[in-house]
């Protein structure tokens, strides 16, 4: 019976996940494009020896994992303390709740160009504001230095709510009794936080981690509208680079390539974020 119950979710998940990572598998050692379909390349290796050589895959791969990392680490930290915030009892919750989940609601490309608008130069708020602080001109989107930043600010504002959802969620699993019990001991709150609250919180934290992890370092649209990938390719992700291989330079074949090797490169990097949440639980358990 119970197989019976996950048998749909199953078949889901081959049909969505795994058959399309089995179709780029494939690809990936194939010469393919529009004119001529896909054709064996003769050199199985040779879209892999490529992406070895290729300067830009790899600099795309160091700034898809930059952003990953930098907009994930504040997300999870802010969603933490959004969540612990909304937990309490205070008036009107229900509604700073609402209007809390509203960025996770908007469309993704509605988001990215009202903060490119934001940012834009010379006609955005930011820079008007510069000008009235006689800043001088900050050109936020125009800088290679700094458009990373700008994209991480616009990833960071829309996904928050949604962490901060699941964490709230976790909180409110937690038996308030537990609390009692602790502070009859003697706890006090910032202890309790560390010996109760993170450890019993750290299944839904890992599941935020690997579900945000995903989600920004396949990111596109977000980059596609606010940037283009420039200025001079500084915020190009790899979801980018193979969007561009296939419907640009109509390389189906070396842009499975590309998304075959973003995969395994997902995979370390959501290994080395669990074990590194799971060190940090340790570590509290030592000397805390």
């Amino acid at each position: 019976m119970t197989l019976l119950l996950i048998l749909p979710a199953t078949i889901c998940i081959l049909l969505i996940f795994i058959v399309p990572l089995i179709v780029y598998f494939w690809a990936s050692f194939h010469a393919s494009s529009v004119i001529t379909s896909f054709n064996f390349i003769g050199n199985e290796s040779a879209n892999w020896s490529r992406i070895l050589d290729d300067s830009r895959f790899w600099q795309d791969a160091i700034q898809t994992i930059r952003f990953t990392t930098t907009s994930v680490f504040f997300e999870i930290l802010l969603a933490l303390l959004i969540a612990i915030t909304l937990n309490e009892s205070f008036k009107g919750k229900g509604i700073i709740r609402a209007i809390t989940l509203l960025p996770w609601a908007l469309p993704t490309t509605l988001l990215a160009l009202s903060w490119r608008w934001i940012f834009n130069t010379p006609y955005g708020p930011i820079e008007l504001i510069a000008r009235i602080l006689n800043i001088g001109t900050i050109n936020i989107l125009s800088n290679p230095d700094i458009t990373w930043i700008a994209t991480v600010v616009a990833d960071v504002w829309k996904t928050t709510p949604f962490i901060a959802l699941i964490l709230l969620a976790g909180l409110q699993s937690i038996p308030k009794n537990i609390y009692e019990a602790f502070k009859l001991e003697g706890g006090n709150d910032t202890t309790a936080f560390f010996k109760i609250t993170f450890p019993l919180l750290q299944p839904y934290l890992v599941i935020s981690l690997v579900f945000r992890i995903a989600q920004a370092f396949g990111v596109f649209d977000l980059i596609q509208v606010m940037t283009g990938g420039g200025p001079s390719g500084s915020t190009e992700s790899l979801g980018l680079y193979a969007y561009l291989n296939a419907m640009r330079y109509l390389d189906f074949g070396y842009s499975s390539t590309i998304i075959i090797a973003s995969f395994i490169l997902l995979l370390c990097l959501t290994s080395i974020s669990y074990y590194t949440l799971v060190l940090i639980q340790k570590i509290f358990k030592l000397y805390l």
